[in-house]
């Protein structure tokens, strides 16, 4: 048993770290050759598109793991497959909506992000929602069967299509870019749905059951963890977005390059997340919240340690890491990426973030620490990006970074209080 979940989670950090040296190989293809204004073009369409699909998700795959792992201890078959119906009716419908709204916005984008060219590729990328959030349940599904490790699979199968998406489309223009990676996205949403019920039949089968009196907190669930999702969208897309509309594709390109940081970083939290989004829920669900807060103390400790060793040495490298990986055209986001490098070592420690209010069921504190850097983050990318451009720009995303941090720092003391909800008692049906 401690053999195979070794393998497990060893697969699941190589699918992962795969998935995301592809996926950062795709962006600087897409970067170097597309140079900053096509670069800057081509976020703006794929950023509009992935902004209105995370902030009008319903975020209902992780009610589905949350629940479903609930359902599964209980052996209460039929309210987990009424689960799985719901969450997929919920995902999908709003996915349309956001797909629908992305392509309404489309004939506005050349006036909002003073640019041209920007219709067909935003026609396009209206595709993407409704194939994406498919992919995430399908993906969810797979964490129900505590199968990360197939999931990491799938993530390395998406970024490589994505890959030779961007490699082949960057040929020819902004469209035909993204119109590749659309189509690179049909095929892992295919795949991936094919896998994700294969996964589900493997469930015990059962009529479907009534939610009953869990109907409504499934439901709040669902709407917290949505809006906490939609707020992370906003700080992940609102930056590029606002400073198109406050400067220029240009400039856009320019912060494209510097997030590159912030990418690296964030992937090497990833398969760590996934993991404890799995079994630490799994263990919440179980009554066992000390392997938990074990599981974070480690977290936090490796993490730190990291950025203690590395974070002086990239900073003072960070000039010639943009001209060899960039190329001399993002020489102008420099000072940007050295600052975007400090906000990605903050949200690297706190990464545990994303997965702990899911494992809890208190989906509502990422609203409180999103909502708050949010509410920093959005006026700052205005007044500093108008005045100084990328590097404006990334200034606010450093300070609202260390404003999330600090929120978190007083949610962690109140919940050390004694306001931690309690795990269920597990009583098979």
């Amino acid at each position: 048993m401690g053999s195979r979940l070794l393998w497990r989670r060893s697969a699941t950090a190589l699918g992962i770290y795969g998935s995301t040296a592809l996926g950062i190989l795709g962006s600087l293809v897409a970067l170097r050759v597309l140079g900053p204004t096509d670069a800057g073009r081509f976020s703006l369409a794929v950023g509009t598109a992935a902004f209105f699909q995370l902030l009008l998700e319903l975020t209902s795959d992780e009610a589905l793991v949350k629940y479903g792992f609930r359902y599964a201890a209980q052996e209460d078959w039929g309210r987990f497959h009424r689960l799985v119906r719901l969450t997929f009716s919920f995902e999908l419908g709003a996915s349309l909506v956001a797909g629908a709204i992305v392509a309404a916005v489309a004939p506005f984008a050349n006036s909002l992000f003073h640019s041209h060219g920007l219709l067909a590729p935003t026609l396009l990328a209206a595709l993407l929602p409704p194939l994406q959030s498919i992919e995430s349940m399908g993906a969810a599904t797979l964490i129900l069967r505590s199968r990360y490790d197939v999931r990491g699979a799938f993530l390395t199968l998406s970024m490589g299509l994505r890959l030779i998406a961007i490699v082949v489309g960057t040929r020819y223009g902004v469209m035909q870019t993204v119109l590749a990676v659309v189509l690179a996205q049909v095929v892992t949403t295919l795949a991936i749905v094919g896998v994700g019920v294969n996964a589900l039949r493997r469930f015990p089968a059962a009529a479907a059951a009534p939610l009953g009196a869990d109907r409504r907190p499934v439901l709040s669930f669902v709407l917290q963890s949505s809006i906490g999702t939609g707020l992370v969208s906003l700080r992940s897309w609102i930056a590029p977005l606002a400073l198109g509309i406050v400067r220029n594709p240009t400039e856009v390109g320019w912060f494209r390059g510097a997030q590159a940081p912030q990418q690296g970083f964030s992937a090497l939290s990833s398969p760590v997340r996934l993991i404890l989004l799995t079994e630490q829920t799994r263990d919440w669900e179980r009554g066992r919240p000390e392997v938990v807060f074990a599981g974070l103390r480690r977290y936090v400790i490796g993490a730190t340690l990291l950025i203690a060793v590395t974070l002086v040495p990239l900073e003072l490298a960070m000039p010639w890491l943009v001209r060899v990986f960039l190329g001399h055209g993002y020489v102008p986001a420099t000072d940007a990426a050295r600052l975007v490098l400090g906000a990605a070592a903050i949200q690297l420690i706190l990464g545990w973030t994303k997965s702990f209010p899911v494992t809890i069921g208190r989906p509502g504190l990422r609203i409180v620490a999103h909502g708050i850097e949010t509410a920093v983050l959005l006026p700052l990318i205005v007044v500093f990006g108008k005045a100084w451009g990328v590097t404006g720009a990334a200034v606010a995303v450093l300070v609202s970074s260390a404003v999330f941090a600090g929120v978190w720092a007083v949610l962690v003391l109140r919940l050390r209080n004694g306001r931690l909800p309690r795990p269920v008692e597990v009583t098979p049906a």
